[in-house]
């Protein structure tokens, strides 16, 4: 297991194939993933292929991470930074378990991977992406200090975009 940060109440660390179960339940709940434009998975041996197949921390140094509920090692959902090739930006994303939901987890472990981003990888900027109905999410972002950028095709939903640039980082 790579640690890569701790907050006061969350240990976030790249994800593993032990984690193909929890990657598999979370991505069955159809509310969880109503706004990601993602399918479930079909099983959990999709899941481990998946997982198996991650590559974005051999080939960019960081990626999406689990996060763990330091006080009883419980798998919370995933937190982290993707880097997009095609539009050449890092981007922040978050996904709980829906039990989780309202407990502030997203706001905690996408603040502490915003300030590991700028401080640690040193990127100049990174963007949101969220589908306009997903309110939520947009909170998050916001709360975040991301700003509204733009409007764009979500997978044929209508989505935003928000972003925020490293010298205008202030929650953290």
């Amino acid at each position: 297991m790579k640690k890569i940060l701790e907050t006061d109440r969350l240990l976030l660390r790249e994800l593993t194939i032990e984690d193909a179960y929890h990657f598999y339940e979370l991505n069955t709940n159809p509310n969880v993933i109503q706004y990601t434009g993602d399918l479930p998975f079909g099983n959990v041996e999709e899941a481990l292929i998946f997982l198996q197949n991650y590559k974005d921390y051999r080939e960019n140094g960081y990626g999406r991470w689990a996060v763990i509920d330091k006080s009883n090692t419980e798998f919370l959902g995933w937190c982290g930074l993707k880097y997009d090739t095609s539009k050449d930006e890092t981007d922040i994303g978050f996904r709980f378990f829906e039990r989780n939901w309202g407990r502030g987890l997203a706001t905690e472990s996408a603040a502490a991977c915003l300030k590991y981003g700028f401080d640690q990888l040193h990127l100049k900027k990174i963007v949101g992406r969220a589908m306009s109905e997903n309110i939520a999410s947009i909170k998050v972002l916001q709360k975040l200090g991301l700003i509204f950028d733009k409007e764009f095709d979500f997978d044929g939903q209508k989505g935003v975009i928000y972003s925020i640039e490293k010298s205008k980082q202030s929650i953290f």
